[in-house]
């Protein structure tokens, strides 16, 4: 036989066992991994970050690293709780969950309470589902709920945009734009350009003031891949949609639509949060449901609710309603109806 020949069919077994290897799954693998999604999340977050310290000062600064410092924190204490190693602290989630808490909240806010609600992220948020991957519901807005409706007062104190790094001793308090349509009504917003709003050139949260900064890291997550256009496309087009009925209806009542695109959290919200794949369906059409609904939920909150922005109560309303998206989304699997055949025997 051929030396060619010979050697060729020596290597068939080497072949077969190549071509029969048995493993786990999955079988197709992806170098994207958790801690490079939430770091990039982490990078994707900083343009606002920075805005935010500009316009607040040094006051938001400090809320930003207590936020992180509290989650990571405590995600190192609760893990051997969890029964998993040490290391899993370090894969950025922690991280990810204190600065947009962070971002929610008021730059002038107490730094013990700025703790607080970096611990109840992690322990409420995750730690009682099993950890990351398990929570049904966004971690960083369910704190921030807590400590809305425990400590009103204080999450609602507003401080005005500085423009430059001021003491936040000094620093005069504001209304938000939504806070004085609550109270004051419409007339109140007269002195208001959206070109300002657009820029952050107002009292807000931290993380939500400034739509530009916040469309500079969505649009890096976008071509990243790591977030898709569905939600946050059907989230804002609801909102325009759902505010611009009311406008329309009554002008001399209801803000425009812009308006409502342009303040509160719901920018922030719909690129950041409502975006999160832990939460969130995994369906194309589930994703486009379950971003309408959390910006009719806004609107409608905004307008008849207590409190005078609804993002945050939105976002955790369609998480609980999330697995039923998802049930009635799914694909029918081939070769199968999605009514099942009722059985006369």
């Amino acid at each position: 036989m051929p030396t060619q020949d010979l050697a060729a069919v020596e290597s068939i077994p080497q072949t077969l066992d190549m071509l029969l290897t048995v493993s786990a799954s999955p079988h197709i693998r992806s170098e994207v991994t958790v801690s490079k999604i939430m770091y990039t999340v982490l990078l994707a977050l900083l343009p606002t970050s920075l805005a935010g310290v500009y316009l607040f000062g040094l006051s938001a600064l400090w809320v930003i690293l207590l936020g992180i410092f509290g989650a990571v924190a405590t995600e190192a204490l609760i893990q051997p709780l969890l029964g998993k190693k040490a290391s899993v602290v370090l894969d950025g989630s922690a991280a990810v969950t204190g600065l947009l808490l962070a971002l929610t909240l008021p730059p002038s806010l107490p730094w013990w309470m700025v703790l607080c609600g970096a611990a109840l992220a992690i322990i409420l948020g995750k730690a009682v589902y099993g950890g990351l991957g398990n929570n049904p519901f966004n971690p960083a807005l369910i704190a921030r709920v807590i400590l809305l409706v425990s400590w009103p007062v204080h999450m609602t104190r507003w401080q005005s945009a500085s423009y430059l790094f001021a003491r936040s001793v000094d620093a005069t308090t504001a209304a938000t734009p939504l806070g004085m349509l609550k109270t004051d009504g419409l007339a109140s917003l007269s002195h208001l350009r959206l070109l300002d709003l657009f820029f952050g050139y107002r009292g807000g949260c931290i993380g939500e003031v400034s739509i530009l900064a916040l469309l500079v890291g969505a649009a890096f997550l976008l071509w990243k891949g790591y977030i898709t256009w569905h939600i946050p496309t059907s989230c804002l087009a609801a909102a325009l949609l759902t505010s611009g009925c009311f406008w329309v209806s009554n002008p001399q009542q209801y803000a425009n639509p812009l308006f409502h695109l342009l303040t509160g959290g719901l920018v922030l919200g719909a690129f950041f949060m409502a975006t999160d794949m832990v939460t969130s369906p995994i369906t194309g059409q589930g994703m486009l449901i379950y971003g309408a609904g959390i910006g009719i939920l806004t609107i409608i909150i905004r307008i008849f609710g207590g409190y005078p922005e609804g993002t945050s109560f939105a976002i955790l309303i369609m998480n609980a309603l999330c697995p039923m998206i998802d049930r009635y989304t799914l694909p029918k699997g081939f070769g199968r109806s999605r009514r099942r055949k009722k059985n006369h025997a």
